[in-house]
């Protein structure tokens, strides 16, 4: 930044004091007078340090600065200024409450008096600081690590490293039982009923002719 420039950028830093400056005619336009009510008129305005009251008057009115007990008992005998003319320009120096009045006989008392309380100056557009050459670089977060997986339990194989046939071998299903009816073992064989009738008739026989030769 040149010189210039340097001294353009002071001399408007000076200067914005003095732009932001309000000049506060008193009374508006009834101006500074009796029968006005000052209490009212300063109501809702904002005074700060670098402000300007201006109070415009007639030959008959006068004003002058005071402090707190001379403004509530209207005596003008610890007055630190005064001032006359028709058209005085007070500037606003210091933070605080300023105290005026009119000193001639029984203005004050008929309520031409004006309690000011001035502000500290508004503070001046901060002007924003030139961004950082260097770029930040972006933040991560770690994450967390993530757990691994743990398969299931195998079965350990045996000692010898033959595996457990049982263990391959399904269990067999349960034996279904037979639905076809059990044959009954034969009973032991008997004599046939048409032997039985043969035998019976020899003997009957053989006995029938024994008993014809003994008769004989």
């Amino acid at each position: 930044m040149g010189s210039n420039s340097v001294a353009a950028l002071f001399l408007f830093l000076a200067a914005v004091p003095s732009i932001l400056a309000v000049t506060f005619q008193v009374g508006d336009t009834a101006g500074w007078n009796s029968g006005v009510d000052y209490t009212t008129w300063a109501s809702g305005k904002t005074f700060r340090v670098g402000d300007t009251l201006e109070f415009q008057y007639d030959p008959s009115h006068s004003v002058s600065v005071v402090d707190k007990a001379g403004f509530d008992s209207c005596d003008s005998s610890g007055e630190t200024q005064s001032f006359s003319g028709g058209d005085t320009k007070i500037d606003l120096t210091t933070v605080g409450t300023m105290h005026f009045f009119c000193p001639s006989p029984g203005h004050c008392l008929g309520g031409m008096k004006l309690a000011v309380p001035v502000l500290p100056t508004a503070s001046s557009p901060a002007t924003p600081s030139p961004p950082s050459s260097s770029t930040p670089s972006p933040s991560f977060s770690p994450r967390s690590p993530r757990k691994p997986k743990i398969p299931p339990p195998t079965a350990s194989p045996p000692a010898n490293g033959t595996p457990d046939l049982e263990s391959l071998t399904p269990s067999p299903s349960p034996s279904t039982p037979s639905l076809s009816p059990s044959t009954p073992s034969p009973s032991p064989s008997l004599p046939n009923a048409a032997s039985k009738g043969v035998i019976s008739y020899g003997v009957i026989g053989m006995t029938m002719v024994l008993m014809f030769g003994v008769m004989s």
